[in-house]
């Protein structure tokens, strides 16, 4: 994690032996292939957060929870941060069972104007001494190969 005035910038290197995904639409359920998820919540209450997955596809979802799962938060859609960048780069080929893969590597820039609406009555970008929760969360399902392609377990 780095920032600047107009960006807060996130990467991950992910290692994965078996690079594939299936999801190709922007907004698509992106955790139901293995994914990479940034949970930004500049208050940290656990609400009104904003939500970002990426799959190795550059499919990214944007959402955002006025409360959590776990207290009955129903998602809200369309959350798209206007100005928001992402980047994949793959080490090895996707949707190949055939081979090895060595992974793949994410990049993000979140732009603050876009995060201000999750940071009410706060100033954004933040200032020195601010603290912003910020999490991240890795999905890798188990899979195997059917008839020469990878299916979800």
């Amino acid at each position: 994690m780095i920032w600047d005035d107009h960006y807060f910038y996130v990467a991950a290197d992910i290692e994965e032996p078996h690079v594939w995904a299936s999801i190709k639409d922007r907004d698509g359920v992106i955790y139901r292939d293995n994914d990479f998820e940034v949970f930004i919540d500049p208050d940290g209450d656990g609400r009104d957060y904003y939500e970002f997955e990426i799959n190795v596809l550059g499919s990214i979802w944007e959402l955002s929870l006025p409360r959590p799962y776990g207290e009955g938060g129903v998602p809200v859609l369309g959350c798209n941060l206007a100005g928001l960048q992402s980047a994949v780069q793959v080490r090895g080929t996707v949707n190949d069972p055939s081979d090895e893969d060595e992974g793949w590597s994410v990049a993000v820039a979140f732009p603050w104007a876009g995060l201000a609406k999750f940071n009410k009555e706060r100033p954004t970008p933040p200032q020195s001494g601010d603290i912003w929760k910020v999490n991240f969360s890795r999905v890798q399902w188990r899979h195997e190969v059917v008839e020469g392609k990878y299916v979800r377990i």
